[in-house]
């Protein structure tokens, strides 16, 4: 039976938190109904139907999620953290895949894990339903984290920016500075531009 195995990644673009990869494997019988159940880019779907459609991924697909540290986001940058991301997703599937479809332009390295035959595809949640499952997957899942460190962060608005640089964060990180969470690579032009500012003003 032929299978398809997409891999995709969130949390790229913002600046507290891990990065997250998903990479799912669906059989051919499983596309349409997926198709049919509303499975595509996790960006087009509100946050309640990402989480109904992650419970249906699951039932019928092998999953798999990997996870990029802060410590390694600020020592390899967000592009090797990602793809480092992307290869421990594909290694929690239950087995490996015969051929991955990659979101985005950039090739996986396979640091980590035997070569797989690869494709990359430019915005491939948008062109291959195998890459949309393993977006929502990624997606719930970092959702689900930055909700509870929210719990202990709560100054930063955690539960409604999900890690990335809203107003409010910003705000929050010029009053209160950084937590050991926040990517400080990626907060210091924020910090250095709001300085700049000040001095402006």
């Amino acid at each position: 039976m032929n299978r398809e195995t997409g891999v995709d990644e969130v949390g790229r673009g913002a600046v507290f938190g891990v990065v997250v990869a998903g990479a799912v494997t669906i059989s051919e019988d499983q596309l349409e109904y997926l198709q049919n159940m509303g499975v595509r880019d996790s960006k087009k779907l509100t946050a309640t139907k990402r989480e109904k459609l992650e419970q249906v991924i699951r039932s019928v697909a092998d999953c798999g999620i990997g996870v990029a540290s802060i410590a390694e986001i600020e020592n390899l940058n967000i592009l090797n953290a990602s793809l480092l991301a992307m290869e421990r997703a594909i290694a929690q599937l239950s087995s490996p895949p015969d051929h991955c479809f990659i979101d985005g332009n950039q090739r996986l390295k396979f640091q980590e894990i035997p070569p797989i035959p690869q494709t990359t595809v430019v915005r491939g949640d948008s062109i291959y339903l195998c890459i949309a499952a393993a977006s929502i997957i990624a997606k719930v899942w970092r959702d689900r984290l930055i909700i509870e460190l929210a719990q202990e962060y709560p100054q930063y608005d955690l539960e409604n920016n999900k890690g990335y640089a809203t107003a409010k964060h910003r705000e929050a990180i010029f009053k209160l500075g950084l937590t050991n969470l926040h990517r400080s690579s990626f907060c210091s032009h924020l910090v250095n531009s709001h300085l700049v500012n000040q001095v402006a003003n």
